[in-house]
């Protein structure tokens, strides 16, 4: 049996993706089928597909973010019965994290994601652990619970755990129109902070004012670092959440206050960044990395979108077979939130 995947057998650009049919996978011990209805891209997708610095199965299946129906079950799952609407959650060996935190001795794993390390859900049909399933309701959408999973538990993560962002506080998000992003804004002003946003361009502007930032700022059109300044009290923003890098690191160090956390999980134009000592110390700033979720932050936050707290931002909801076009649309930089491809 077969059926179509997007798949690439080399690195490169999006003209290296075909739909193909391919094997159907099926569920060893502990795995379950998905027959996929709805899949989100990420600018993952995109750095696999370039090449990321370590091997993956070639020909390739990307797709992190997948919402599906159970089809089939492997040896030994009972968990997740056939039938069962689910999201899936994309860490492969989180639970490390939580396991550390009780017992420091646990020796260290490299975290892993479907999509990345593994075969993804860009396809009709996937197969992922079992324990790695959430059910969800059925007045949920496919394409909701797939733009909802990997881009809410980081910004959860990087915010709840890593920034420990209270209500009252000032957070400073970057980057605002991506996926991430705009979870993150959401986040923050459920948790009552004041949130300071930089986008590019007018229009993300208004559109990131309408997911509730208190100040938004064109990085095209001026110095934003001196208006988060002003706009502060010329206080400074307790929390800052980067995803940008280099382009902006500068600035968001001086706009963080005395005692501030900058929380970075992305690279978007550039890794190799410089700071001022003298201003991490003088103002004790701590710097801290975060990226992707524990399968428990995962399911905290994944119900707050099923409660309709949250919301994705999806622009558009494209075909299988117009997922080059997707990549291209996602590189060129012109979305705004999520792209969502349905076999």
């Amino acid at each position: 049996m077969t059926m179509r995947a997007a798949v690439f057998a080399e690195f490169g650009g999006p003209e290296v993706i075909e739909i193909q049919d391919v094997e159907i996978p099926e569920p060893g011990p502990g795995e379950v089928q998905i027959r996929v209805h709805a899949a989100a891209l990420n600018h993952l997708d995109l750095w696999v597909r370039r090449g990321l610095p370590f091997e993956i199965t070639m020909p390739h299946i990307g797709g992190s973010d997948i919402a599906g129906v159970v089809e089939a079950c492997g040896a030994g799952v009972e968990s997740v019965p056939i039938g069962t609407r689910v999201v899936v959650d994309p860490s492969l060996g989180y639970d490390w994290y939580t396991r550390r935190d009780e017992d420091p001795s646990t020796p260290a794993r490299p975290l892993r994601l479907i999509g990345e390390h593994t075969q993804g859900g860009l396809a009709e049909f996937c197969v992922v652990p079992a324990a790695n399933c959430l059910e969800f309701p059925a007045e949920v959408p496919f394409e909701t619970a797939a733009a909802a999973a990997l881009t809410f538990v980081t910004a959860w993560r990087g915010l709840v755990t890593r920034a420990a962002l209270r209500a009252g506080e000032r957070v400073l998000i970057t980057g605002a129109s991506g996926g991430v992003s705009t979870a993150a804004i959401q986040i923050a002003k459920l948790l009552g902070a004041e949130v300071f946003a930089v986008t590019s361009g007018a229009e993300n502007v208004d559109r990131v004012s309408g997911l509730g930032a208190d100040h938004v700022y064109d990085r095209l059109a001026g110095d934003w670092g001196k208006l988060v300044w002003q706009d502060s009290a010329t206080l400074g923003v307790d929390v800052v959440l980067d995803s940008v890098g280099v382009a902006v690191w500068s600035d968001c160090m001086k706009a963080l206050a005395v005692g501030g956390r900058f929380v970075t999980y992305g690279a978007t134009s550039g890794a190799k960044v410089e700071s001022d000592v003298r201003a991490i110390f003088w103002k004790q700033i701590s710097i801290h990395g975060s990226t992707m979720g524990t399968p428990e932050e995962f399911r905290e936050v994944m119900q707050l979108v099923f409660s309709g707290k949250l919301h994705p931002v999806i622009q558009k909801v494209m075909p299988l077979q117009e997922v080059r076009t997707a990549h291209e649309l996602l590189e060129s930089g012109a979305v705004f939130g999520k792209l969502v491809v349905t076999p």
